[in-house]
């Protein structure tokens, strides 16, 4: 039986985590009118690297444009990549011999969001952040949530607390709520590591991308399992004058187009002794791990912004087998990390976020309880989630060759087969 009809500006939800759905849902949800605050654990927006350029499907656009204001998904479309040309994500040996191809067809209006776009990460968190100013807590890092009656209060390290009617644990990989809520679903171990580094794209005034490989993300299959990713981030619109036009104070994190690139290694092949080195060493173990890969390659490495290489250690999450129904949930990599391989983590979060505020919001216009929603959501979401993580997982073990006749057949037969017919990858 529906109750009456709730008052939207009396439902509070508590965010923990001012990520990418952090923030998707909290826009969402305030323009429904509810009462939204988010708690961060970082300082202040930018106090830590939180990855580069990321590429959004049709689920990833799809979420933000659902949630977004208008004015603000405008201003994500002017500065996230072009779409006028064909992209392609291909792979290679470490030579750069091309093994096979993935087209993906350009849209010269630009308005056709089944394209993938490839975005800057904090630039699009910045984007997100706009209009949030007094909703945003920073310096809260949420330790645990104790449900009550009427709602859940979350804990914060500092010794404060929240109360609200929903607490969201958007909390990222280490997420203090899903060791509380799923205490059997720590994220198991991929078994990688990833080094990754940004650099700008032009040296010299000229770009350090070949011409056939401008549209391209590239994963070069190396020896011993290593593996080398690279894409271009070029902005539609530089992110300084967008930000002018749509009227956004905060200035942009970068507007100056990059090559984003990330070595992958198997974990044994990095030393327990190099686990904390800071970036100035970690590039420089990156760049003695990178020997053996095509001059196009190490030049990505030799050239990049020191202070802008970290380290990444891949995890997959396990799926529950019983989730409880509650007032507190979990979304994005709190509840489903996975490996960047097939770029679905960051859609997926978005997709977590539209999803649950959809839920919500016809809920709260039904006068049904706040718990279907949640219920209805977390069974959703597991469905889609926990596919993509599998497929990441699995994406990422066929990258990293070990059997010597499929590794002669991947980076030796393939490329030089499709050599014979193609011209070289390098050539402007």
């Amino acid at each position: 039986m529906k109750r009456g009809l709730m008052d939207m500006s009396q439902i509070s939800v508590a965010i923990a985590g001012a990520g990418l759905s952090g923030l998707c849902l909290a826009h969402s949800l305030l323009r429904a009118g509810f009462n939204v605050h988010v708690f961060e654990s970082d300082p202040e927006p930018f106090a830590r690297r939180q990855g580069y350029r990321v590429t959004l499907d049709e689920y990833g656009m799809a979420g933000l444009q659902k949630c977004l204001p208008p004015r603000l998904f405008e201003l994500f479309l002017a500065t996230a990549s072009p779409t006028d040309e064909d992209s392609y994500f291909r792979v290679t040996n470490q030579d750069l011999g091309e093994v096979f191809k993935l087209t993906f067809k350009g849209d010269r209006s630009g308005t056709d969001l089944r394209t993938p776009r490839q975005t800057d990460r904090q630039t699009l968190r910045t984007i997100m952040l706009d209009g949030l100013q007094d909703r945003i807590h920073f310096g809260k890092k949420a330790v645990r949530a104790d449900l009550a009656p009427d709602g859940a209060t979350l804990h914060f390290s500092d010794g404060s607390n929240t109360h609200a009617s929903l607490v969201i644990g958007a909390d990222g990989i280490n997420s203090a709520l899903r060791k509380q809520l799923l205490p059997d679903c720590d994220p198991e171990d991929a078994n990688s590591w990833g080094i990754y580094g940004r650099t700008p794209l032009l040296h010299n005034g000229h770009s350090i991308v070949p011409g056939p490989l401008k549209t391209s993300g590239v994963y070069a299959i190396g020896k011993s399992g290593k593996g080398l990713f690279f894409t271009t981030m070029n902005f539609r619109e530089s992110p300084k004058t967008a930000f002018s036009r749509f009227g956004v104070e905060q200035l942009p994190p970068i507007s100056d187009d990059y090559v984003m690139w990330a070595l992958l290694l198997p974990k044994e092949l990095f030393p327990v002794s190099h686990e904390k080195l800071d970036s100035e060493n970690l590039l420089r173990f990156a760049l003695k791990t990178a020997l053996d890969f095509h001059p196009v390659l190490r030049q990505f490495v030799n050239q990049a912004d020191v202070e802008c290489t970290m380290l990444v250690k891949l995890k997959a999450a396990r799926k529950p087998s019983s989730w409880p129904v509650s007032r507190i949930t979990l979304m994005g990599d709190a509840v489903h990390a996975m490996p960047p391989t097939g770029s679905h983590g960051g859609n997926t979060a978005l997709r977590d976020a539209a999803l649950l505020a959809e839920k919500l919001k016809a809920a709260a216009s039904q006068g049904e309880p706040l718990e279907k929603a949640i219920a209805s959501y977390q069974a959703e979401m597991s469905q889609y989630a926990f596919r993509e993580v599998k497929a990441a997982k699995a994406m990422l073990k066929r990258f990293s060759i070990q059997n010597p006749f499929m590794g002669w057949v991947m980076l030796r037969a393939m490329p030089w087969i499709r050599s014979m017919k193609n011209k070289p990858l390098t050539t402007e």
